[in-house]
């Protein structure tokens, strides 16, 4: 079965492409510009999906049995302030994404996101939705697109990822903290907003247990353990040996945004653990994987 995954050139992307391509699934991964995924020869197909035409002429010609989206316009300030770019990538594309998977039949795992819940987490799958911003708003649509389609389907909703950094590769929060206590540098952590951070080879890992269980549900692919961005930093300075006390914890009003976020949120897991067998490991051993894990 061939598989099409969108966004690989994307943090999750290309994790998501090197996991599946190890595990000898056939894989295609697309996104916008070369390639940016290391060490493999898969068959890379530059893909601009706000383009209807291109997606269902490529779709056609590949003719995967499933297709699993991670592509997104992701930041939700800039979704705030580039409200048409924002539809267009996360509501718009993910349409023409379904009208080319009815054309072959494939099946559609899409990759929303947490923010499509409001306060008062970690949330379960059946939540109300409640987005507090117009990121999660689109999210939310796209979702309500997948679930109309028709198709055999999958909504799969990670939080705050992280994990192994390479070049070519966005930093996640736990290469940032690295960063800036290896350099000396003092920096300001919010503590009274919690998440439960989710590792990207659980995402993969779920994602691989998703694939072989034919299910149209719903699921939650986050970490066992709920955090705040400042306990995260301290994990992440003891796990390097790096001067914690360059943290200082502080309130999330100290960082004035435009775009409001919820102070508790958070995602269970039950359904995944109880169906698919998913099983994440705690936020200090995927910290010590992310760093000292063998080459890719």
């Amino acid at each position: 079965m061939k598989l099409l995954i969108t966004g690989a050139n994307g943090f999750l992307g290309q994790h998501l492409t090197l996991h599946l391509h190890k595990k000898s699934y056939d894989v295609y991964p697309t996104s916008r510009g070369k390639s940016r995924i290391p060490n493999t020869n898969l068959p890379y197909l530059e893909l601009d999906l706000t383009d209807k035409k291109a997606v269902i002429d490529q779709i056609c010609q590949i003719n995967p049995g499933t297709i699993i989206h991670t592509a997104a316009m992701s930041k939700p300030d800039e979704c705030h302030l580039n409200r048409e770019d924002c539809l267009l990538h996360n509501v718009q594309s993910t349409e023409f994404l379904l009208e080319a998977a009815k054309l072959v039949g494939a099946r559609f795992i899409y990759v929303s996101t947490d923010f499509i819940f409001g306060e008062n987490g970690p949330h379960a799958e059946t939540a109300e939705p409640n987005p507090l911003n117009f990121y999660g708003e689109t999210k939310l649509m796209a979702e309500e697109l997948v679930n109309s389609s028709g198709l055999a389907h999958n909504i799969v909703r990670p939080v705050f990822i992280y994990g192994r950094h390479w070049e070519g590769m966005r930093p996640s929060f736990i290469q940032w903290v690295s960063a800036s206590l290896s350099a000396g540098k003092a920096i300001k952590v919010v503590n009274d907003q919690f998440r439960t951070p989710t590792y990207v080879e659980d995402i993969c890992r779920g994602l691989e247990l998703l694939i072989q269980k034919n299910t149209n549900e719903s699921f939650h692919f986050a970490g066992p353990d709920i955090l705040s961005p400042y306990e995260m930093a301290l994990i992440v300075a003891k796990t390097l040996g790096l001067n914690s006390k360059l943290i200082e914890p502080v309130t999330a009003d100290s960082f004035p945004e435009i775009v409001q976020r919820a102070k508790h949120s958070g995602l269970l897991i039950d359904k995944a653990k109880l169906i698919l067998g998913y099983a994440p490991i705690s936020f200090e051993k995927a910290v010590k994987n992310s760093f000292f894990a063998d080459e890719i």
